[in-house]
Parts: structure tokens; sequence; C-alpha cells
């Protein structure tokens, strides 16, 4: 079976000069893609647009309606929903489409359409909460598309990773009390938004299917290598999800210095991860696993990290990931007391 791939041309439409989320991320990952002869190796497709029903799932209506105004009045000019968020003439229709493309993904994988997905998206979602847009995010588009699994699937166990840099705020916040979803967060700490602790990991029935796991800076390869290895693979197998989504942003990279990032992960680092996270689908569910594009803002690594997941969906050696920028100039390895409080914090010794 193929790796579907769903991406749309109108994602270079939400552009505002000088931000760093900007439509030239999306079009270093499509010549990156094309390059590297993955494009034709996935079978495409557009991303439709997200219906508002299942954007209803996630987000509150008052503010699906204020999106929808600000739309209608501001026709000609960008505007910011706040400090770090824009809002283009085309953005509304932009992020429908985004949030569409991975509900797309999804559908095509539980259908048995294709046998896992890519959804190369923008804007990015993990910040988005139920009503509000947050650090370039408008819609949270894996938490819609985690919804849309729920919704239309007999899909009843859903387990989000979001290996990120930043600390996915709006996706912890909309499942924190839902012990349906187990979400898992890989992210430097401290950083923006200043969200993630170790100690918050959900409430009610939902208690202990949020798991932080806040990184100092420095961290790299081995250290995640290790997360995944003694954390996340025994959380996955207890949970034992029907489906994977992962939220993934390369702005753990070594060469990422956006505002105060300042990890050490390789492009064979991640590519590490993307391969766990398929093995896990595999063992846990069938392979039934959807990547969908968060953050990174240097271009090589951000193209050359997704090209790393493109060849894990396609099942390629670890040999065969490009990496042009080389290893980190330094790793903090010091991750056994953090690994340690997680594991006895979630019961997860054994």
């Amino acid at each position: 079976m193929n790796t579907i791939y769903i991406t749309h041309p109108r994602f270079v439409e939400h552009e505002l000069e000088g931000h760093p989320e900007h439509a030239g991320r999306i079009r270093a990952i499509w010549q990156a893609l094309d390059a590297e002869g993955l494009s034709s190796r996935l079978k495409r497709l557009d991303a439709p647009p997200a219906i508002v029903s299942d954007l209803n799932a996630v987000h509150e209506p008052e503010y699906l309606n204020l999106l929808a105004q600000v739309s209608r009045q501001f026709r000609d000019q960008t505007v910011l929903l706040n400090p770090d968020t824009y809002f283009t003439p085309a953005s509304y229709d932009v992020a429908f489409l985004a949030a569409g493309g991975a509900c797309a993904a999804v559908a095509e994988v539980l259908l048995g359409n294709a046998r896992n997905g890519l959804a190369v998206v923008r804007p990015p979602g993990h910040h988005a909460t139920s009503d509000e847009a947050m650090g370039f995010c408008i819609l949270n588009n894996v938490a819609i598309a985690a919804r849309f699994a729920q919704r239309h699937f007999s899909v009843r166990r859903v387990m989000i990773v979001d290996y990120d840099v930043h600390h996915g705020n709006g996706t912890e916040a909309i499942f924190y009390d839902d012990p349906s979803v187990l979400f898992i967060s890989t992210h430097q700490s401290p950083l923006y938004p200043g969200t993630g602790a170790l100690e918050d990991r959900g409430v009610g029935a939902g208690e202990r299917t949020t798991i932080n796991i806040p990184v100092p800076p420095g961290h790299g390869d081995q250290t995640y290598a290790a997360i995944f290895d003694q954390i996340v693979w025994r959380a996955a197998r207890r949970f034992a999800p029907d489906l994977i989504l992962v939220s993934a942003g390369f702005d753990a990279h070594w060469s990422e210095r956006l505002s105060n990032v300042n990890m050490n992960l390789t492009i064979p680092g991640f590519a590490h991860l993307s391969r766990e996270l398929v093995r896990m689908a595999e063992e846990l569910c069938y392979g039934r696993i959807v990547f969908v594009t968060e953050g990174g803002y240097h271009l090589d690594a951000l193209s050359y990290g997704v090209c790393g997941v493109a060849r894990a969906l396609l099942g390629d050696p670890p040999a065969s990931v490009t990496d042009r920028l080389g290893a980190a100039p330094s790793q903090r390895t010091d991750s056994n007391a953090l690994i340690q409080r997680v594991l006895d914090l979630h019961d997860l010794n054994k």
C-alpha cells in the first residue's frame, strides 16, 4: 500500500513578509521532497477544506465565528490575531485547508487506501486552543484530525506525539481531561509558551494521559532516543492506541536559533524518532500513523527533517537519510534523572 501525501498549492497564500512562519517554509519542503525523489513515491492528494462540524468538535463556535468575521471585515489587509499570529485575506481558507489536509490523511489511512500518511500543511496548529489563536497557529490541525478519526471511524484511542521544540499547549488543553487521547510532548524547557510542566499530567478521567517531558536546553539525539526507548514506547504499549498522530516540528535541530531555542537534534536523530513511531504504529495499530507538520524555521533542517519522515513512512533504511547539516557542535546527555522522574510520575517503571 502507498503512503498518502497531502498538501495544497494554496498554502503559500498565508504570508506576511518578515515573519518566521512564511511561505518559503513549505516551498522548501516541496522542493526537497522533489529533489530527493520522494514525491513520486508518495500518493499525492490536494488537501480538501475542513468541514465546520469537524472544527466544532475542537474549537468553540464563537472562535470560529470570530475568524469568519475577521475574514469578512479585512478582505484587503493583513491583521494580527495576537502579537505573533497573523491573518491575511487568504488565511481563513488556508487554515481550513490545513485542518482538512490532516483529516484527509487520516481518512485515507483509516479507509485502507494508504498504509500511513504525511500531511505537509500550514499554518501550524499545536498552539491553537479551543478558543484562541496562538504561536503562529490558527486551527489545531492535529487535534481536529484526532476528533475526526473518533467521530467518523471506529477509533477509540488516539495517541498524539509532539516532538516540536515548543510545547503543544493547545493540543494538551483540548484533551487534558480526555482519557481517549494520550498526548506526549517532548519540548525544550524553559521556552515559549511556558507550559508543559512535568507535573501537568491531565485531570479527572484524563489523569496520566498527558505526558510532558520538558527537556533542558542543550540535549540532542542521545537524550531523545533514550526518551523514546524508555518512556514513549512504554506509554504507547500501555495505552494501546488505534491510531497515532505526530505533531512533527523540526525546530529542535541544532541549527535552529529562533527565540531562545537551543536544542541539538540532528537530521538522523529526527529520522530515528520518526522510524520509532512508525514501528510503534506497526506493532500497536496496524501501521496506522499520520505525521502533520508543525514548526521548524531553518529551511534546510525543516525540509530534510520532513524528507526523513517520508523515508520512515516508506520503510527506507536509516542510511538513506540525507544530512547536509552534519553533527551538532555539542550535546548534553545527562537525562537519566529526568527520564526516571517521568517514569515514576506515570507509573511506567515496569
